[in-house]
């Protein structure tokens, strides 16, 4: 491949984990104003693992899974998706798309007191002041008044924060278990066997189910960009950068995601962005920088 062409790639690829992941919140909060919440995820992660495993198999992978790899998969899909991701969806019905992008972007501090907790990895200077920065930033994000006094506001944080624990602990679990060497398969087992949990949780809750023909056409369009755009072309933007750019470059989506999350939310759904949201996610993004520079663990998250 020519040196031209290469870097035209990367271009694209970071691209597409930029803008492309930092729209998700934005397509998710459009569709989940008319579709039930796990009924979304659970088709957008079906058929985003059915593409990805007809690719697969054009590319002549090897699409075999042992027994024990395809119960981490069902753990981690679970982690990831059905709970890190479907859960985030229904919290996207009581708080905007840019504010949920900015709390989720704290999610290296989730994972550097996991690590703490669980492993008893030690911090350094810098990971501490991460630290400091993140919860300074988390406390004035969350303390809005106006937010508070908003309906559903709080039950919304809270269950995003549970969330962020699930996907922190997820890619603490994949970092050690025994799933498909081939990232692409393994993604795509994550994705059918964490959207089979949701379907089975939208017939447990009764959520209304339809066809995609009698969707208003704005949730057509958002669900087919979370499909092929946000689950598809990202994810293999993501991998392919892991292998031709320095992890610490591609960690740098971690701090434009919440920016492009919150100038959509802003430009197209007329979502607020008050002086404190602002100074929380300078301060946020600072401490979540502090964290990516220091840390050797490279934690995942696949639940865009």
């Amino acid at each position: 491949m020519s040196a031209s062409r290469k870097t035209i790639l990367i271009i694209l690829a970071f691209f597409a984990i930029y803008v492309i992941w930092g729209s998700t919140y934005l397509l998710n909060k459009i569709a989940v104003t008319n579709l039930p919440p796990f009924f979304l995820a659970s088709i957008r992660f079906v058929t985003a693992s059915i593409l990805i495993f007809i690719i697969a198999k054009i590319s002549k992978f090897n699409l075999k899974i042992s027994w024990p790899q395809l119960k981490n998969a069902a753990i981690a899909g679970f982690l990831f998706l059905t709970f890190g991701n479907g859960v985030v969806v229904w919290a996207l019905k009581y708080v905007d798309s840019g504010f949920a992008a900015l709390e989720i972007s704290a999610q290296p501090l989730v994972v550097l007191i996991l690590l703490r907790i669980l492993q008893g990895k030690r911090i350094s200077l810098m990971s501490y002041v991460g630290v400091i920065l993140g919860f300074l930033g988390i406390f004035l994000l969350v303390g809005q008044k106006e937010l508070l006094n908003q309906d559903g506001q709080i039950i919304g944080m809270i269950t995003i924060l549970c969330c962020m624990i699930s996907w922190s602990y997820a890619s603490i679990f994949v970092g050690k278990a025994d799933l498909p060497s081939n990232h692409f398969v393994n993604t795509g087992y994550q994705m059918l066997l964490g959207g089979v949990f949701l379907g089975v949780i939208s017939l447990v809750l009764n959520e209304p189910w339809s066809v995609p023909t009698i969707w208003p056409k704005e949730v057509q369009w958002a669900m087919l960009g979370l499909i092929l755009f946000g689950s598809l072309i990202a994810f293999t933007a993501f991998n392919y950068l892991l292998k031709t750019v320095s992890p610490e470059k591609v960690a740098t989506s971690t701090y434009v995601n919440p920016i492009i999350a919150l100038i959509l939310g802003w430009w197209i759904l007329d979502e607020h962005i008050s002086m404190q949201s602002i100074c929380a996610a300078v301060i946020l993004l600072t401490g979540v920088y502090f964290i990516n520079s220091n840390r050797k663990f490279k934690f995942r998250s696949i639940g865009r």
